[in-house]
């Protein structure tokens, strides 16, 4: 395989031999219909100064390159793969390379997608960190930015966008072409293409500076789910919100975003056409948490028009400068523009809970993280560039006042624009604003690993003392409450900077209980006193505050997780105050965390038994909470989820499924419930080829069939199981999605028994699959595929054995080592507390 891991030393010496001016792209996808066609004609031409006399190379990944010109001389192809060698430059060059590119099937480059439903053929593109090679020919880093013109020639009727605006159009043999308006300096990686039949919704946002154009699209068989209403004010409210607070309107034009099939990511913020993944149009019933989420979503994205599209990081070492001011903004702005005043609550709970598991796992990371490499910058992507650095941001406006912090963001956009930035360029500007020297924060925050514990130690009855591990500064609240009559209230809170290991707090804490960070404005894992949790045990959900809550549901998880709260008290506490739960973000993190308890950190002898509980529980509120309500979707949802693992309620689902049972009163079957439902029936069982043939006659759609696909591989028949994974291994014409379904299947009710004997076959393929597969379907095979055996001999053993590995490949294997190693401690906890 070519050697395509671009690393920085490399990426350094070639932006310091550069300085790129424009690059002009023509694609011709009118063949994009013929499905037996798999490639694509693509040309670039790169104007750029360099040494004269020198050399260079240009990035692309294709199947092949045809011609080579440099300075209107022709020259031989020297492609090795990867790479596209030019010699002998001149002081001002322009290279014209043509080449063909390769349609994706995996969400990386192009990729091509066939509706079900009426056979209409999608393309769109994805390319962070590095895909856009796989396209066009470029220099594919990100302090190497261009002004880039498009032109793309597509099939007649077909929507055609990039990130400019559509300039001109005209007719060509067996199309059109269209090209774009000339964008202004950006990185290849946010560059974007999308065409296809499209559904397109227009509106306006009626700007300081004049309107500009929105458009809202999704593939046409899912226009009747579009919600654009919706998405529209939400996009008016955040482009108002920050191009007030940034002190720059949106500088890049039109604003079209595009809600695309299979897609890897939740979104990504290509300036003017920004891509979503589609599971944010809702085809059936919805919550307010999913609705909360697409609009996090949305002005996390938009607020990358800012930071990571104006100003972007100069190497990936740098990634947080624009994710981790995305993830803290969704949430800043959602409730600033008062779309969702509980925003920061789902963020405690959700996005901080992943941030602090990503945090415990033995190849954690600073938040500006070392990257040698293009795959460590893939694999950054984590809950510690995105949550951790969030929550970091959110102490750091605590600090310095969000007055200076935003006008500290102002200057940096006004220094920087259209340029690349490190740490250093971010601190000065905000110190200039906050008149706060920020090394000593940065050091402890951003260049270090880990977090701190913080608990409570209680004296001889009197006054508390807050213990802190791994000490950092800390400006916190440390809420004070008391139980009385069945009920927890809030007494006060102690503002209270902490530092050291050890800080005395003031007052009795006699009858009082003690929760760290109620508010959450620090991160850090917060460990309850026995006192307050058996208060918390009879009578959480009586707690006001849902941030309160938050953190409360949060560190009883992080105490399962660490073996200190046994899972089947945990599920107690969920079994008793989940239905009280009012906030329908914490209730789902409670019941997804219910569900995982179970099949992680129950002990195995008792697993059976507290699933089968634990379904019973799930049943019953499902015909028990509000008709109709988003709790009673959610513990709906969550039945799929618990009835995989036991199939007590089998007959039932059954009987509801077919109509020859009532549903309860209020609950809507939409399809993807319905799909969940007939996968739990196959993994138990109870579910034959007819009857999930059955389901996707009435579903016929994308999800419809890789829902189909994941139910055939979950029947629980050694020799399915078998086929799946074989399949999911050597099937390379599975599209990611489909690799996904294929994974879920082998690994549904997690039915060890019928998959144990192919461990031996993980561990002899994972180098060869990652070496020869796409990062994105070699990372979904070895994480998905990973054995969730009873020791940790095997993967021990290929560590040792495999030294030399690709680094990024040691990650995976190491990270997912460490969670069976979690599992299997805490399961050994629980039984040796039976």
């Amino acid at each position: 395989m070519t050697d395509d891991n671009l690393t920085r030393s490399d990426a350094q010496r070639r932006a310091a031999d550069l300085r790129v001016r424009t690059i002009d792209v023509a694609l011709d996808l009118r063949d994009a219909p013929a499905l037996d066609v798999n490639t694509f004609a693509t040309r670039a031409t790169l104007a750029f100064d360099a040494a004269a006399g020198g050399e260079t190379w240009i990035d692309f990944l294709g199947a092949s390159v045809d011609a080579v010109t440099v300075n209107g001389e022709s020259r031989a192809v020297e492609w090795d793969g990867a790479r596209i060698r030019i010699a002998e430059l001149a002081d001002t060059n322009v290279v014209t390379i043509a080449a063909r590119g390769v349609y994706s099937r995996s969400g990386e480059g192009l990729h091509r997608f066939v509706d079900p439903v009426d056979d209409a053929v999608y393309l769109y593109t994805q390319y962070e960190p590095a895909d856009a090679r796989r396209v066009y020919p470029c220099f594919e880093q990100p302090d190497l930015k261009a002004r880039w013109r498009m032109r793309v020639s597509a099939p007649t009727g077909w929507q055609v966008l990039s990130n400019g605006a559509e300039a001109r159009r005209h007719e060509v043999e067996g199309g059109v072409e269209v090209e774009f308006a000339e964008t202004r300096p950006i990185s290849s990686y946010i560059t974007a293409v999308a065409a296809g039949p499209y559904h397109r919704v227009d509106a306006r946002w009626p700007g300081p500076e004049g309107d500009v154009a929105l458009g809202v699209l999704c593939r046409a068989s899912l226009a009747a789910h579009l919600d654009a209403d919706e998405i529209v004010d939400v996009t008016r409210r955040g482009l108002t919100f920050f191009s007030d607070a940034f002190g720059l309107v949106y500088p890049w034009g039109k604003y079209d975003q595009i809600f695309v099939p299979e897609y890897n990511l939740g979104a990504m913020e290509n300036p003017g056409l920004v891509t979503f993944t589609e599971a944010y149009v809702f085809r059936g019933a919805s919550t307010t948490a999913q609705h909360e989420a697409r609009a996090n979503t949305i002005l996390h994205e938009m607020a990358h028009m800012w930071f990571g599209d104006l100003v972007t990081m100069r190497w990936w070492d740098d990634l947080w400068l624009k994710e981790s001011f995305a993830d803290f903004m969704g949430s800043h702005a959602s409730v600033a523009t008062g779309l969702y005043p509980d925003a920061w609550v789902s963020f405690a709970s959700r996005r901080k809970g992943w941030a602090y598991e990503q945090d415990q796992l033995p190849t954690t990371h600073p938040i500006v993280a070392d990257i040698p490499d293009l795959q460590a910058a893939k694999l950054n992507f984590d809950g510690i560039t995105y949550a951790k650095g969030a929550s970091v941001l959110k102490q750091l406006v605590a600090y310095v006042g969000e007055d200076a912090f935003f006008a500290g963001t102002r200057r940096y956009f006004a220094d920087h624009a259209y340029g690349n930035t490190t740490l250093d360029d971010l601190l000065r500007a905000l110190e200039q604003e906050s008149g706060r020297d920020l090394r000593d924060w940065s050091r402890a925050w951003l260049l270090t690993t880990g977090m701190s514990e913080l608990s409570v130690e209680r004296g001889a009855g009197g006054p508390a003392t807050i213990v802190q591990t791994d000490p950092r500064p800390h400006r916190v609240t440390i809420g004070r409450y008391r139980e009385a009559d069945g009920r927890i209230q809030r007494e006060d809170g102690l503002e209270v900077d902490l530092a050291d290991a050890r800080t005395a707090l003031p007052g009795d804490a006699d009858g009082i209980l003690v929760i760290p960070n109620d508010d959450d404005r620090t991160y850090a894992k917060v460990r309850l006193d026995d006192a307050t949790t058996e208060a918390l045990e009879r009578s959480l959900s009586t707690l006001a505050d849902p941030l309160a809550r938050s953190v409360v549901w949060a560190a009883l998880w992080n105490a399962v997780r660490d073996g200190v709260l046994g899972a089947e008290r945990y599920l107690r506490i969920v079994g008793r105050h989940a239905r009280g739960e009012s906030h329908v973000g914490l209730l789902g993190d409670a019941l997804s965390h219910a569900n995982y308890a179970i099949a992680h950190y129950a002990h195995p002898e008792r697993r059976p038994s507290l699933a089968a509980a634990w379904l019973e529980t799930a049943w019953d509120a499902v015909f028990s909470v509000a008709p109709g309500s988003d709790a009673q979707l959610v513990w709906a949802r969550t039945v799929g989820v618990a009835a995989a693992a036991d199939g007590g309620r089998a007959t039932a689902l059954r009987g509801l499924l077919d109509g020859d049972r009532d549903a309860p009163n209020g609950l809507v079957l939409d399809a993807d419930l319905r799909w969940s439902w007939v996968f739990a029936l196959a993994a138990t069982g109870a579910a034959t080829v007819s009857d999930i043939d059955a389901e996707l006659t009435r579903d016929d759609t994308a999800k419809g069939r890789t829902a189909h696909r994941a139910a055939l591989a979950a029947r629980p028949d050694a020799a399915i199981r078998r086929d799946a994974w074989m399949a999911a291994w050597t099937d390379e014409t599975l599209s990611n999605d489909e690799l996904d379904a294929t994974i879920a299947g082998v690994r549904a009710g997690g039915r060890r028994d019928l998959v144990a004997t192919l461990d031996a076959d993980y561990f002899s393929r994972i180098e060869t699959v990652w070496r020869s597969r796409s990062i994105e379907m070699a990372r979904r095979l070895v994480r998905g595929l990973f054995p969730a055996g009873d020791d940790l001999t095997a993967s021990t053993q290929w560590l040792e054995a495999h030294a030399d590995a690709p680094a990024a490949l040691r990650r995976v294997v190491i990270e997912q080592r460490d969670m069976l190693a979690r599992d299997l401690r805490v399961q050994r906890a629980a039984g040796d507390a039976a």
